[in-house]
């Protein structure tokens, strides 16, 4: 970057995505193109903006741009403090999600689907209250373990969160009901993981709520009326469960549904 001195945060930005771009990569096939020698507007998926300007966006998405990550998330990117968008989904990235991404204060999009990641969510991701988009889903797929441990309840403190998916992985425990204070969100799939206990009450109140996925867990007790309250909802998917009892009557109430699997 010219002028380093003129602008050292995007100078500190410059020399964190230079340190862990090798790790990234790992042994992948396609390495961003990171140098000391090309200018920083140039490197592949790095979107500069803000006066002064910063590093706003890293885009690594598989499929369709740079196949082939297979490293680590490195911690270093929490140092990354004006991002508002990461996207690392669809490579082959291993280990496991720093607890420091969740000190990226102006975050609004986190999308880490579609890789080999494994251990816990790290509750710290509840700190990022302008997040509107969070993909951890599809890490088990292929026969990965994926992400395991609970659901952190501290997801429900994400207030502007409008699309949560944590399906395809190894969650365990209960749904928390916290999530039940999501208000903005349109979109939960928790899908095929082997969550355990009733369905929470409180999603009941996710008046936003477009879709629920909850299929193919171990969920047992019977299907919450309060779900009939869920003016929105389009598709609703409680199968390959545990549940017992009757159908509710509320769910008649559903006047937008297109899709019921029960």
């Amino acid at each position: 970057m010219a002028e380093p001195d003129r602008n050292p945060g995007l100078a500190g930005d410059c020399e964190t995505l230079l340190a862990v771009r090798d790790v990234l990569a790992g042994d992948g096939e396609a390495v961003p193109n990171w140098s000391a020698a090309t200018p920083m507007d140039q490197w592949d998926g790095v979107t500069i903006g803000g006066s002064p300007p910063r590093v706003t966006i890293l885009d690594l998405k598989g499929p369709g741009h740079w196949k082939g990550l297979t490293g680590g998330i490195p911690s270093e990117l929490g140092g990354l403090a004006n991002l508002r968008e990461l996207h690392l989904a669809e490579n082959g990235l291993t280990g496991g999600i720093p607890p420091e991404l969740g000190g990226l204060a102006n975050l609004q999009y986190l999308n880490l689907g579609g890789n080999e990641l494994t251990g816990g969510i790290p509750p710290e991701l509840g700190g990022l209250t302008n997040l509107q988009y969070l993909n951890l889903g599809g890490n088990g797929l292929g026969g990965w373990s994926g992400l395991t441990g609970g659901i952190p309840p501290e997801l429900g403190d994400l207030a502007n969160l409008q699309y949560l998916n944590l399906g395809a992985n190894g969650l365990i425990g209960r749904i928390p009901p916290e999530l039940g204070g999501l208000t903005n969100l349109q979109h939960l799939n928790l899908s095929w993981n082997d969550l355990t206990d009733g369905i929470p009450p409180e999603l009941g109140g996710l008046g936003n709520l477009e879709e629920l996925w909850l299929s193919g867990n171990e969920l047992t007790g019977g299907i919450p009326p309060e779900l009939g309250g869920l003016a929105n909802l389009r598709s609703l998917n409680l199968g390959g469960n545990e549940l017992t009892g009757g159908i509710p009557p509320e769910l008649g109430g559903l006047t937008n549904l297109q899709y019921l699997n029960l």
